[in-house]
């Protein structure tokens, strides 16, 4: 992957920036943009390593980058904050022990139906 390919995939690579190296901020993954120089910078920054060593991680990762599709990895990063689907709107569960989300899901599905 060439430089112009990660600076016009960066909103896409970027998720896979944090997951790589979680050392790196929001902050450096804005100041980031899909700069390479940059990012081999932010690693030598964040990770105390030589420049030499920041290039090869990056030219490592973007062979990894190039092999994956990026839809294989928005999948995995929600599914953890799904509902369990568990409580039903005008079940007999009461209000005290549901959560305030899902109190807030069922006072909405009321309104609406």
């Amino acid at each position: 992957m060439n430089s112009d390919q990660i600076e016009g995939n960066w909103k896409q690579l970027r998720g896979r920036a944090k997951q790589q190296w979680g050392n790196l901020t929001d902050d450096d993954l804005e100041q980031i943009a899909g700069k390479r120089e940059v990012l081999i910078g932010k690693l030598q920054q964040r990770y105390g390593i030589v420049r030499e060593q920041a290039q090869k991680k990056v030219e490592e990762w973007l062979k990894t980058v190039d092999q994956q599709p990026a839809s294989t990895q928005s999948g995995s990063a929600q599914s953890g904050s799904k509902p369990s689907g568990s409580a039903q709107p005008g079940s007999a569960q009461s209000g005290s022990t549901q959560s305030g989300s899902t109190q807030q899901h069922e006072t909405h599905q009321t309104a609406k139906g």
